[in-house]
């Protein structure tokens, strides 16, 4: 199979199901942001980690093909895919619960800082909530799966739980926010 198939060449591309878009279509912009989110995991799991880390980045990053699959295919789609559901924002906070029993509680803002997992961790965190405000764009302008919101305000919440475990686990001290006067 080819890589190219030179569909996309005059700014197109299709959608699972069929449909063609533009190639700046906000629903094209909101799962192209989950990928590059998706794509930020992977350096986060380049990098020196926890084992723990790597096991649950490595599930996030199925969800998120699940994720992007269901951003890709329109409501009225006759394809048939997996579509994010409640069992993976359960996954979510269950994985925070676990994650804050052994996390100091948070009395300031913390810089996104740490070690190079964390940092980049803190990183994933941001590209998450921009997709999350991609996504309520999409959402008011056509349907897509109500779950998708709710999965991606879970995940950025997960992300920085993650990113502090990982420094805690890891040894770095959080560098709290302190405004100055």
């Amino acid at each position: 199979m080819k890589i190219y198939t030179k569909q996309g060449d005059q700014g197109q591309t299709a959608l699972f199901g069929g449909d063609r878009v533009s190639k700046h279509s906000i629903r094209i912009e909101t799962y192209g942001t989950v990928d590059e989110l998706n794509s930020i995991l992977g350096v986060a799991i380049a990098n020196e980690h926890q084992p723990f880390t790597g096991d649950v980045i490595d599930e996030v990053q199925h969800q998120l093909f699940i994720l992007g699959a269901d951003l890709a295919t329109p409501f009225h789609s006759d394809a048939r895919i997996d579509r994010i559901s409640e069992q993976e924002v359960q996954y979510l906070e269950q994985k925070i619960d676990f994650m804050e029993e052994s996390l100091p509680p948070l009395k300031n803002f913390i810089l996104p800082s740490g070690s190079m997992t964390g940092a980049t961790l803190h990183h994933a965190r941001t590209v998450c909530r921009r997709a999350e405000r991609l996504a309520v764009v999409c959402s008011n302008q056509e349907k897509i799966n109500d779950m998708v919101l709710q999965y991606l305000n879970r995940l950025s919440d997960f992300l920085f739980v993650l990113a502090r475990y990982e420094n805690h686990q890891s040894g770095c001290l959080e560098n709290p926010w302190i405004p100055k006067k």
